[in-house]
């Protein structure tokens, strides 16, 4: 059942003027985890000249980071602000991206329009997860790949990020997640065999120190018990070139 008083997505609105700021503890932790993520992604994919859609894509952190890598990049995201800021600070460094905003269940685009789809700290915020996984795999050509985190559901992972990083550390606002929207590898899977994926391997992600600031810095964990990074990959010829 979900609690009315989390989940709120008013959040990256209310900070949008600042996202590039560094001036906000939790957008610096949320850039802070890009190059943790890419490490392991960059494993799977080589970005160069791939259409790439960043879906819930924020102020942009992640589609900077896949335009630097030669990708071209499309976010999206239900926050009009944030996807305002996303925008500026695009342009001010002369980057060609193009950002819309929308949700992950009505996606604006073509059938088989991108070569992969990136989704980071978005599934356990969306409101219907199977409808989220189909669009995704309708918008990606045959082959295509989906790259993803989410947080598992269980009591150790409500209590690191609800309990500690939002109540006790403050690492995130209050009332960022709901407990109850969480996502069990086990489920994530169905949705996406379902969907016409053939899922690949799922590692942790989760803090591994502690820069000058005193912020989190973080990378890859063995254990999925917590945030965990997965693969899938759209049944059909491959489009891309992938790398194990």
């Amino acid at each position: 059942m979900a609690h009315p008083d989390r989940n709120s997505q008013e959040i990256y609105n209310d900070v949008a003027a600042q996202w590039w700021s560094d001036d906000i503890r939790w957008v610096r932790t949320l850039k802070n985890m890009v190059p943790a993520r890419l490490k392991w992604f960059d494993t799977h994919i080589d970005w160069n000249g791939k259409q790439v859609l960043d879906l819930g894509c924020a102020g942009g952190f992640m589609a900077e980071a896949l335009d630097e890598r030669g990708a071209e990049v499309t976010g999206i995201d239900p926050a009009e602000e944030a996807i305002a800021a996303a925008r500026a600070h695009a342009a001010q460094g002369g980057r060609s991206i193009s950002y819309d905003t929308g949700v992950g269940e009505a996606l604006p685009y073509d059938d088989a329009r991108f070569d992969a789809v990136v989704c980071v700290d978005v599934l356990e915020h969306v409101s219907d997860l199977g409808q989220v996984v189909q669009e995704v795999a309708r918008v990606l050509k045959p082959g295509g790949m989906f790259l993803f985190d989410t947080i598992n559901r269980n009591p150790l992972a409500s209590f690191v990020t609800i309990t500690m990083a939002e109540d006790v550390m403050g690492i995130l606002p209050k009332g960022t997640h709901d407990p109850d929207m969480f996502i069990k590898p086990s489920e994530l899977k169905d949705h996406l065999t379902n969907a016409g994926f053939s899922t690949g391997p799922m590692t942790g992600l989760g803090p591994r120190g502690i820069n000058r600031r005193g912020d989190f810095t973080f990378g890859r964990l063995p254990g999925t018990m917590i945030i965990y990074m997965g693969t899938a990959v759209k049944a059909g010829d491959p489009s891309q070139e992938t790398r194990a």
